[in-house]
């Protein structure tokens, strides 16, 4: 993939994060698992003493991360990405297959790339919908 067009993906996920408004863009960690058929964001927000997961309307985001996932040649795919913005900026660092402890499960390796950006702050998740038996993203 050409450094123009992943620009462009960035910059389209940037202005999709942003579209919550409830939290500022600033401190915002996005750690996005990708294999097969799936991708799968989540979404952290610092609010001070504490980090904030976000649920918000995930469909567009989903589909632009599957976009992105796929225009990468089958051999250069990443399979995680940490995408954190701070002070006006962003990091960017992609995870290939061969990187995985393969030992370790994806919400450990969650768990331990949000204590790399927010240190051991408490995570604050929304209520579980107990009508939500299957969360369906459009792609």
């Amino acid at each position: 993939m050409e450094k123009e067009e992943e620009r462009r993906y960035i910059d389209e996920i940037t202005a999709l994060l942003a579209v919550d408004t409830e939290y500022p863009l600033d401190g915002t960690l996005l750690h996005v698992t990708a294999w097969d058929d799936h991708v799968s964001p989540a979404i952290f927000k610092s609010t001070g003493n504490h980090i904030m997961y976000r649920d918000p309307d995930m469909n567009l985001l989903v589909k632009k991360l599957w976009d992105f996932w796929r225009s990468q040649t089958e051999d250069m795919r990443w399979c995680e990405i940490e995408y954190f913005a701070k002070d006006g900026n962003f990091t960017l660092s992609y995870t290939y297959p061969d990187e995985v402890d393969a030992d370790e499960t994806s919400l450990d390796r969650r768990d331990r790339i949000v204590k790399k950006y927010f240190g051991e702050r408490p995570v604050i998740y929304p209520p579980w919908d107990e009508n939500d038996d299957e969360i369906i993203y459009n792609v």
